[in-house]
């Protein structure tokens, strides 16, 4: 039984990339689940985050922090540049149609650490996760400092001065508990299971990572259903503005860390593009407009179908020679 369990987990982990945006759409099917997931999304992350740091081989982790160059670079980029480029745009053009909730839409978009899972994601689409690993944990760690930063400063740029306030000493006891912890379990497991028994397991750990992002989803596409049924073009329009900003960040990425070569540049374009809106919206409060929950809950449709769209092009990539790290 505990052997079919695995085969039917490593199965489902091979084809990870086409089980995503299925399990995406199965989540805005199955609204009537959302109100019992919802409550148990901060544990959903947890788990992600454990079976990050135990797909991850812990040597290139060490390589990649011993010579951290590429990845403060990236790190940096992603919670200070893409912020603070937004602004400027913000600034120059001085837009009419700006209100508070579009203004916290793009702190949310810009200013949020990359997802939690997107290190699994680059081990789904065939690539190493080293260093998105690293950046996810550098990003993640600096953001109790650059979110509040950001969000005054975006809110100066705005016509309106529409203020953004973040707490940011419970928002560092969060994050620092949340890696800690799945740092630590993740080491726990792997010495209790041992490197051969991980390694040989890669394909189903993906499996499961599949199986907890569909959890994940289920319960934050709660109210999407009926958006779309209540109306249709907005919703729609206003999902594909989520794959847009996320687009939008991929490419200008790719571009400014190309020389870092083909591989690495991936790796921080896809972090960069797939925000953890999720953590700024916990941090901002309980109680979001209903414009700013419905871009969080579409903002997951390019989260879990990018993988899909982007694996002929990791597939290109993980054929190309490896060319050392940048420093």
């Amino acid at each position: 039984m505990y052997r079919h369990g695995l085969s039917a987990l490593a199965w489902l982990g091979r084809r990870g990339t086409l089980a995503l945006p299925i399990s995406i759409l199965l989540g805005i099917g199955l609204p009537f689940l959302s109100a019992y997931a919802r409550p148990f999304l901060t544990e959903t992350v947890f788990l992600l985050l454990v079976l990050a740091f135990l797909r991850v081989d812990p040597n290139a982790v060490r390589l990649r922090l011993s010579r951290p160059r590429l990845t403060l670079l990236a790190s940096f980029w992603m919670a200070l540049g893409v912020p603070l480029l937004c602004a400027g745009l913000i600034a120059l053009a001085r837009p009419d149609w700006m209100t508070s909730d579009l203004a916290m839409i793009l702190f949310i978009v810009t200013a949020a650490p990359c997802v939690m899972s997107a290190p699994a994601f680059i081990y789904l689409m065939g690539l190493d996760g080293a260093l998105s690993l690293t950046v996810l944990i550098t990003a993640t760690a600096i953001a109790p400092l650059s979110a509040p930063l950001m969000a005054e400063i975006q809110a100066a740029a705005l016509p309106a001065g529409t203020g953004l306030h973040l707490d940011g000493l419970p928002l560092a006891l969060r994050l620092a508990a949340l890696l800690g912890g799945s740092i630590l379990t993740a080491a726990l497991i792997r010495k209790i299971a041992g490197k051969t028994a991980i390694t040989e397991a890669k394909s189903s750990i993906d499996g499961l990572n599949v199986l907890i992002l569909l959890f994940f989803a289920i319960a934050a596409m709660d109210g999407v259903a009926a958006s779309f049924a209540e109306r249709p073009l907005f919703t729609s329009a206003l999902a594909l503005a989520t794959f847009a900003a996320a687009f939008v960040q991929i490419l200008i990425t790719l571009l400014l860390f190309a020389p870092a070569g083909i591989a690495d540049a991936f790796a921080i374009a896809h972090a960069t593009g797939n925000r953890n809106m999720g953590l700024m919206v916990a941090a901002l409060g309980g109680t979001l407009p209903e414009l700013v929950w419905l871009w969080f809950a579409l903002g997951q449709l390019p989260i879990y179908m990018l993988p899909f769209l982007l694996k002929p092009v990791a597939r290109h990539i993980s054929a190309r020679p490896v060319a050392g790290i940048t420093d």
